[in-house]
């Protein structure tokens, strides 16, 4: 069994930032269960340009309010407290946080950890090849 501390893991390399976000990778590729587990926080007033071409990723809002937009068809839709979205067809989007969000992820295939968003939006394919 494993077992970890949010707030311990915020203190330690499971952390990850960037200018507008912080991951806190609690479930990672090396922990073998086939997908990976963050919290991640969206600072308020941001968008994030994002494009998972190499993985699936299902996200739940805790706290906050945004939205997430669709890229080819520029649909919007409303991210409260509550709602979930699957990026099942790895969809170019953007994410705004109008108030800082606090979100659960989940990555299939999983992460190893210090993964950030390259020039095009995406992480790298995991090892062995992505989704």
């Amino acid at each position: 069994m494993i077992v970890r501390n949010l707030f311990e893991a915020r203190r330690s390399a499971r952390c990850v930032t960037a200018e507008n976000w912080e991951s806190v990778r609690l479930v990672l590729a090396d922990d073998k269960a086939g997908f990976s587990f963050h919290i991640t926080t969206i600072k308020a007033g941001t968008e994030t340009p994002i494009w998972y071409k190499h993985h699936v990723e299902a996200v739940y809002c805790i706290r906050g309010e945004g939205e997430v937009v669709t890229v080819d068809d520029e649909v919007v839709h409303t991210i409260t407290p509550g709602t979930m979205y699957l990026l099942d067809r790895h969809d170019r989007h953007l994410l705004r946080a109008k108030r800082e969000m606090e979100l659960a992820c989940v990555f299939s295939p999983a992460l190893t950890g210090r993964e950030t968003h390259g020039p095009d939006g995406a992480y790298p394919p995991a090892t062995g090849g992505g989704t």
